[in-house]
């Protein structure tokens, strides 16, 4: 209470003591009253924007006082014989009270234009925390935080129609009352709670309540308090309609990525059973010669046998996913697995002369052989289908850090960055060469399953018209 008095009586104070020291200069200067006047009034007015009504109105009637008593014959007595300074006295008083009011009404007019510039700053502020996230269950839990941060309350909390969580900023604070948000959402018209300082805000869109804000403490205005709302507002239903766009966005990508696995799964079981039917219905009208006879058994046992390794890539890759296989690890040198996956991937990389780079120095690693050897295995296919007849493929292993790096480099079109997001994924095949090359698109889904497995991690460095690195990152054990 003391506190709150001090300042107060300190202006009285300093009040008294501005009119006194105007009293104090004047009176042996010899000046005239109207000289007098006019410093009085200079005070009143300077206190009054400075101070306040209250404080101009207490120091134009010390002034008026001081005037009659020190300025106006007679001197020394609070009488005036003169009628003419009656009506000078009495236009000085007026004219202070009226002047203490336009300067009161000027200071208070600009705090008020102070404040509403703050408080414009504060929303610009706010509405640009708004734009930071386009998922509307992390906007919905910050947004308390952001309105107490800004504007100084001390909580806040938000309901949205449809919703049955209510948002806060401090899950252990209960003063905002979930009924109240429900109700103002509900009728779409603002409550105050006088006694406990809360108020209750509804978010409008327009005409229409999709929810409430509760505001606990702080110094916002009904205009603030409102313009926050209508703000959340804006901002959830953006956030809500980006949520479902992208939803809609994901149904349609998901729904051509299922017509190109389809496409790409009945073409790649259609090209060797089609063969197998022609080479047996040539086999059984009869009238052929031995050797066509031969080459006609040798295409049904190859393409049985494609057909044969199609199967058996879905179903390893089922099993990979369920996690049914059992990796049998051991110590081997780098060098066996690349030797062996290049010996069984002799038919793919046919034409293309293989360069194998792998350093004596480095050690052995704890991996299942047959499954590494088969990761590479893939990668060599894949080289070979997708680079030109003739162009290198290189093979190489190093040791990085706690890991052992292999590598196969081709010469092929290169990999555009959009696809290279999507290129491990089960069934996906290049835009460009899905209908040039043979495929079911699960080769690198494959190796990044098996070398996952192992604890390690698949990585593709590509650009177009250059070619494509992939390697098999395998920690050491």
């Amino acid at each position: 209470m003391q506190r709150a008095l001090q300042p107060i009586i300190l202006r009285f104070l300093g009040s008294l003591a501005v009119v006194a020291a105007i009293i104090a200069t004047f009176r042996h200067l010899h000046v005239n009253g109207t000289t007098v006047a006019l410093s009085f009034l200079l005070a009143v007015l300077i206190i009054s924007a400075n101070w306040g009504l209250t404080y101009a109105i207490y120091t134009a009637v010390l002034a008026a006082a001081a005037l009659d008593y020190y300025f106006l014959p007679p001197i020394g007595t609070f009488t005036i014989a003169d009628p003419q300074n009656w009506v000078a006295l009495v236009a000085f008083l007026a004219t202070g009270f009226v002047a203490s009011h336009l300067g009161d009404r000027a200071r208070r007019e600009a705090a008020h234009a102070v404040r509403r510039r703050h408080d414009i700053e504060r929303l610009y502020s706010f509405s640009q925390q708004l734009l930071a996230s386009d998922n509307i269950v992390g906007l919905l839990n910050t947004l308390p935080q952001h309105v107490c941060r800004t504007f100084g309350c001390e909580a806040a909390a938000i309901l949205v129609t449809g919703r049955t969580d209510i948002y806060r900023s401090d899950p252990n604070t209960r003063q905002i009352e979930a009924d109240q948000l429900r109700a103002v959402a509900a009728r779409g018209e603002p409550i105050v709670d006088a006694k406990n300082h809360i108020r209750y805000m509804p978010l409008r869109m327009g005409l229409r309540s999709v929810g409430a804000i509760g505001v606990a403490g702080g110094e916002l205005s009904g205009q603030t308090l409102e313009a926050v709302g209508s703000l959340v507002a804006v901002a959830v239903e953006r956030a809500g309609a980006v949520e479902n766009l992208g939803r809609s966005e994901a149904a349609r990508e998901g729904e051509k990525l299922r017509s190109a696995i389809l496409d790409s799964v009945t073409h790649e079981f259609r090209t060797p059973l089609t063969s197998i039917k022609a080479s047996a219905t040539s086999l059984l009208s009869g009238g052929l010669e031995p050797a066509q006879r031969q080459e006609l058994l040798t295409v049904i046992n190859e393409e049985s046998d494609r057909l044969n390794e199609l199967v058996e890539e879905a179903a390893q890759m089922a099993k990979l996913e369920a996690s049914q296989i059992e990796l049998h690890l051991e110590p081997h040198p780098i060098r066996e697995a690349i030797d062996r996956a290049i010996e069984e991937s002799q038919r793919q990389v046919a034409g293309h002369p293989v360069e194998v780079l792998v350093p004596a120095e480095l050690p052995q690693v704890r991996f299942d052989l047959d499954r590494i050897k088969e990761a590479l295995n893939q990668l060599l296919e894949n080289a070979g289908k997708y680079s030109s007849a003739g162009t290198p493929i290189r093979v190489t292993a190093e040791k990085k850090d706690a890991s052992i790096v292999f590598s196969v480099a081709d010469r092929g079109p290169g990999i555009d960055d959009f696809e290279q997001a999507l290129i491990f994924d089960k069934f996906y095949r290049g835009r460009e060469q899905r209908y040039r090359v043979q495929g079911t698109g699960m080769g690198l889904a494959i190796s990044k399953a098996i070398i996952e497995a192992h604890g390690g991690k698949i990585a593709l460095t590509s650009q177009l018209g250059h070619g494509s690195v992939f390697s098999l990152i395998l920690p050491i054990r």
